[in-house]
């Protein structure tokens, strides 16, 4: 099984993504003329968990390309994601002699992409680096479309950069190690991508249910497929997020405060899948949604073993996060929110009283 899709941004290089098994066909990528990498310096960029499943393999892929190939490896965890360690891996690139003509291979899940691209974006001006995710989440999202950041204090990737990667190299068998949570977390992502834009795929995923959370190779393949596409589509009209891109942003804007708000106990996918839920919410309290539409995306995410309530969130507190989160325009907060399944659009109105009522909406209550 070996498919690939290329993505076009506009102002930007196009680059692959090849959907495949194992990490031998990486040699071969690397080598190809659209990157020529022989020869190189290859930096591989990892975390504590990745590390031990997959840098050897990666790092013997790289040296058949005749290239030298070190591993930066740093604590796994969101609370990682910062400054500190973009430093380290500077001083890791420095020390060993790191040219602009190098590169970087972020191995691993979202903070790993996240963190290399950043990195690459910035260190000598910007180099190139390579997509190389590990969980569902960074294989339907995150390590498309060249948003790279850091977090700082409070502020959920308010330090970043667009920087676009040469290649996104995604081995599916690396689903068959993550556990049953990891797994979940990435449904999230996938799930929003069908209520912003594809109702078709948005049912498909629930009509494959059973057959996605049994991890079917060939169910997967083509939920991460039809993932990648969407948002290759609104990635290459809007690669910058000036316009249709920010509808990617569904959940985001309460689920980037909750998941500070709790201190990243909760993951990411959970996050946003709490935020879809408050999103539709609230689209529901403004008619923009039937009550039935609202329950009926509610009650999806659980089958996929994602939270629709948690415990004892602080709406005051999430508020507050969401005044400082780079979707505030103008002084006013920009939610996503939704006209229907498959339909969704940018919304300045909300105020801080719907938000509230949707925060507690996902506040878990006792039952009496």
């Amino acid at each position: 099984m070996n498919k690939r899709m290329t993505v076009s941004p506009r102002n930007y290089p196009s680059y692959d993504i090849v959907f495949t098994r194992g990490f031998e066909e990486l040699t071969d990528e690397l080598q190809a003329d659209s990157l020529h990498y022989g020869g190189k310096k290859i930096c591989i960029v990892t975390d504590s968990n990745v590390a031990p499943l997959y840098a050897e393999a990666v790092k013997n892929a790289v040296k058949n390309v005749g290239c030298s190939c070190d591993i930066f490896t740093f604590q796994a965890g969101e609370a990682q994601k910062n400054l500190d360690t973009v430093k380290e891996l500077y001083e890791f690139l420095i020390a060993r002699n790191y040219s602009r003509q190098d590169v970087l291979a972020a191995l691993g899940g979202g903070v790993v992409g996240d963190l290399t691209g950043f990195a690459a974006s910035t260190y000598l001006r910007g180099i190139d680096f390579i997509q190389i995710p590990t969980t569902l989440l960074a294989q339907v999202d995150s390590s498309i479309g060249g948003k790279t950041g850091v977090d700082m204090d409070e502020y959920k990737n308010m330090v970043g950069a667009f920087r676009m990667p040469r290649l996104v190299y995604m081995n599916l068998d690396t689903l068959n190690t993550l556990d049953g949570r990891q797994f979940s977390n990435g449904f999230a992502e996938a799930m929003k991508a069908g209520l912003i834009k594809n109702s078709k795929f948005y049912w498909w995923q629930i009509q494959n249910m059973y057959e996605i959370c049994e991890k079917d190779p060939e169910t997967l393949l083509e939920l991460i497929l039809k993932s990648c596409d969407i948002k290759r589509q609104i990635v290459e009209n809007d690669p910058e997020e000036k316009a249709e891109r920010a509808l990617l942003n569904l959940g985001h804007t309460l689920g980037h405060a909750i998941e500070k708000s709790k201190g990243f106990e909760l993951l990411h996918g959970e996050c946003v899948a709490l935020g879809c839920v408050g999103a539709a919410y609230i689209s529901w309290k403004k008619d923009m949604i039937s009550m039935e539409e609202y329950y009926e995306i509610r009650d999806m995410f659980v089958p996929f073993g994602l939270p629709i309530t948690a415990d004892q969130l602080n709406a005051e507190e999430i508020i507050s996060i969401t005044r400082s989160d780079k979707k505030v325009k103008d002084g006013k907060v920009r939610f996503v929110l939704l006209k229907g399944i498959g339909k969704a659009v940018i919304d300045d109105t909300v105020t801080e009283e719907e938000m509230a009522a949707a925060v507690e909406e996902l506040n878990f209550k006792e039952e009496v």
